[in-house]
């Protein structure tokens, strides 16, 4: 029996661990993302692929494919311009998993595939998905729920070093990004890392920066564009964090649970 064909609404760090581990477990995946992704972490994002044409995630290749071409299957993972899941409908996958980290849900319903699932704040397990995972840090990180809520969006990154809300980067207006500079440089405080329509981005803390939007992309006011963390060298850039991998095991609990033979 061929496996199940798996979409994947967002392509930024926690959606991609899930559908990097969907894949290595021989599921046909394939990513659905708006025209400019904001995307911090891309050197672990299938995001973007939509930039670059292709990229890799720790081992995994993902692909740029036009939309009429996007149905799982492919030795890769393919990703492909959908904001608003238009296409869903028509290639009626298996499973999908709504990873935009929107903290609502703004449309996806259990209709749209045999298990469908939502990750982090926003969905209601059993109600409009199937199953819910946790992605809020603490002992439920990456717990399935089957009924039920996630827990609520506390608005703060976890502390790093006794740092939280400095760790991020928010764009001061609205308008396009332009970046001074790349992920993986190390910064300190004070320093411009780029600017939003000329007013710059400015960095609170030392450390290395471990996500940026890409260059060019529109944002909102202060949205979140960036990350440094203070741990600098010490970490990886291109790894998915602890946090990720326990949504991605969790997501793939959530298919295993569920498509198993009865």
């Amino acid at each position: 029996m061929a496996p199940a064909p798996v979409l994947v609404r967002g392509g930024g760090e926690l959606s991609s661990a899930a559908a990097r581990l969907l894949f290595l477990s021989g599921y046909p995946v394939a990513i659905l993302e708006r025209p400019e992704p904001l995307a911090v972490r891309r050197k672990v994002s299938f995001a973007q692929a939509l930039f670059a044409e292709e990229t890799v995630v720790e081992g995994v290749r993902g692909r740029r494919v036009p939309l009429d071409q996007i149905a799982p299957g492919h030795a890769f993972v393919a990703v492909a311009v959908d904001p608003e899941g238009e296409s869903i409908d028509r290639l009626r996958p298996a499973v999908l998993v709504d990873g935009r980290m929107l903290k609502r849900n703004e449309g996806t319903t259990r209709a749209q595939a045999t298990l469908v699932v939502g990750l982090g704040p926003g969905f209601i397990a059993g109600d409009d998905v199937h199953a819910v995972v946790e992605t809020q840090r603490g002992p439920s990180l990456g717990r399935v729920l089957w009924s039920g809520r996630a827990e609520a969006d506390s608005a703060h990154p976890a502390r790093v070093l006794g740092y939280a809300d400095e760790r991020v980067l928010r764009a001061p207006r609205g308008g396009r990004f332009q970046g001074r500079v790349r992920i993986g440089d190390v910064v300190t405080p004070g320093q411009t890392l780029g600017e939003v329509e000329g007013e710059p981005v400015v960095a609170s803390i030392a450390g290395l920066v471990r996500g940026l939007v890409a260059d060019g992309v529109r944002v909102e006011p202060a949205v979140k564009i960036g990350d440094i963390d203070p741990r600098g060298l010490s970490v990886a850039a291109d790894r998915i964090s602890d946090k990720a991998r326990a949504v991605a095991a969790g997501v793939l609990e959530a298919v295993l649970v569920s498509l198993r033979p009865r």
